[in-house]
């Protein structure tokens, strides 16, 4: 797995503790700095109290679709952040939802947190490349 040029700061919501875990784990071995949040109102405070440079969601956080909002507002605080969501599966729907509430990645439950990992580090790895040139 390559590692992040920068330590970026990835902001991990998820309420499944051993997922939000191994999102956590994940992104560190890729030389990531994460804050991990369990629920809706942590989430928000993180939102406003750090600078972000990437976030994973999960589409439920505390109801169903809640994490679609999170991620709209991440989007809209920052906007060149890049945005992965978890959803139960890839349908038509979530596709949708994504693409609505300024997602910029869909995974399901079922892929390895490893590879969100890579996503989010190829992501920020581009960007910085992106700034450089």
């Amino acid at each position: 797995m390559t590692k992040a040029k920068e330590k970026e700061l990835v902001l991990v919501v998820d309420s499944n503790l051993g997922r939000a875990t191994s999102l956590h784990n994940a992104c560190v071995e890729s030389g990531c700095r994460t804050v991990v949040a369990r629920d809706l109102p942590t989430a928000l405070l993180m939102i406003s109290q750090h600078v972000f440079g990437a976030a994973v969601f999960s589409s439920r956080i505390g109801e169903e679709g809640d994490g679609w909002s999170l991620a709209a507002v991440f989007r809209l605080v920052f906007p060149k952040a890049y945005v992965a969501m978890i959803d139960r599966e890839r349908s038509v729907t979530s596709l949708q939802a994504a693409i609505n509430h300024g997602a910029d990645e869909l995974f399901d439950n079922n892929d390895a947190p490893v590879q969100v990992a890579r996503s989010v580090v190829s992501a920020i790895s581009q960007k910085s490349n992106e700034t450089v040139q």
